[in-house]
């Protein structure tokens, strides 16, 4: 069973990002005053998002929050590594966020690097992980999800994090956004 908190942040996530799709601009507040009161008071963010470093994938703008509302990691392909977990364990056990949502993308480079065959030993870090998900997977919207829902089920594999998702006070949650349209699909 998943907490009212946890599923409550999905739904903020998910509400913001169907406001995105009709609007012009972002509507989150940045304002100098909130600015100030953050510094003042400490974030109290009730959401990580791990994304990709695409700069056409931007948390903060596709679930429309405000400054401080999410903890956002970005990293090429959305890959989850050691210094991204990490920052998912100080939000989660600091922080107090109950949902970690990780956001894979359509029209992603380093899945696509990997369905390409390409060979380049410096993105190697990257690519590996993508490759053992996507497996012999062909569809790079497919693969994108794949690679996904893997970097999801690998959080939970955490003791840590696993153990909270055990006790339902924290869901790991992994979701594809569709660029052409800027919706989120949340996967499994």
């Amino acid at each position: 069973m998943t907490s009212k908190k946890s599923l409550d942040a999905l739904q903020k996530l998910m509400s913001g990002n169907a406001e995105y799709l009709s609007a012009r601009r972002s509507t989150g507040d940045i304002s100098l005053a909130l600015r100030e009161r953050l510094v003042q008071e400490g974030q109290k963010p009730w959401a990580v998002v791990v994304a990709c470093s695409d700069s056409r994938v931007v948390p903060e703008d596709i679930f429309m929050c405000n400054l401080g509302d999410i903890f956002t990691i970005r990293v090429a392909g959305n890959v989850i590594g050691d210094t991204q977990k990490a920052s998912i364990l100080y939000a989660v056990e600091h922080l107090g966020v109950s949902l970690i949502m990780v956001l894979g993308h359509t029209h992603c480079g380093a899945v696509g690097a990997v369905l390409d065959g390409a060979d380049d030993t410096a993105l190697s870090p990257l690519m590996q992980p993508i490759a053992h998900a996507i497996g012999e997977e062909t569809d790079p919207d497919r693969a994108s999800a794949l690679h996904t829902m893997k970097a999801a089920e690998g959080l939970l594999a955490d003791p840590t994090l696993g153990h909270l998702a055990q006790q339902g006070d924290l869901l790991v949650q992994p979701a594809l956004y569709y660029t052409e349209t800027g919706r989120i699909e949340v996967l499994r």
